[in-house]
């Protein structure tokens, strides 16, 4: 199941603050800028919504501005539709391998650090291949049913399993 993972404030000065947002495990390091309100990976030219999955690498994500919508799908969990709020210096978000997922910035787009664990058999060329919707009929029936997914780290959250996933302050 992914995770919202608090980090540590070791400082605060008059507008200063200073975080220690170590992922001990990392070894790789992807830094995603998105300008305006981009989605990653774009829809097919049919306006079908395209997914990463990585299998060999976890991502942890903190917006370092902006902020990202997060649509995760992964057939494994009890509840497989979650959609994940990312507000800059909020919380990382922990997105398990072989976990469906994209992105959409706000309207004045965001700065994401990605503190990635790859294991010995990731390979970035493979790690970011785009998977479409349109040709994957599990993924195309669940986007498609009347299945609402669970939301977290909105103001407001629309379900009430929110309070089951840790959030920063």
């Amino acid at each position: 199941m992914f995770q919202l993972l608090d980090f540590r404030k070791f400082r605060d000065t008059p507008s200063v603050q200073f975080f220690d947002i170590t992922v001990a495990t990392s070894n790789a390091r992807d830094l995603v800028y998105h300008e305006g309100p981009a989605i990653s990976p774009n829809n097919n030219d049919y306006g079908d919504w395209q997914f990463y999955l990585h299998a060999h690498q976890e991502d942890n994500l903190l917006a370092l501005s902006g902020g990202r919508t997060f649509h995760l799908v992964n057939f494994e969990w009890e509840d497989p539709y979650h959609v994940v709020r990312l507000d800059a210096n909020r919380h990382i978000l922990r997105i398990p391998p072989g976990t469906f997922h994209r992105s959409e910035s706000d309207l004045n787009g965001s700065l994401v650090i990605n503190q990635a664990v790859r294991d010995e058999a990731a390979e970035v060329e493979h790690e970011f291949r785009v998977y479409d919707s349109r040709e994957i009929p599990k993924l195309r029936q669940l986007l498609s049913s009347d299945i609402q997914p669970c939301y977290h780290a909105f103001d407001r959250p629309q379900t009430d399993r929110s309070e089951d996933y840790p959030q920063a302050a």
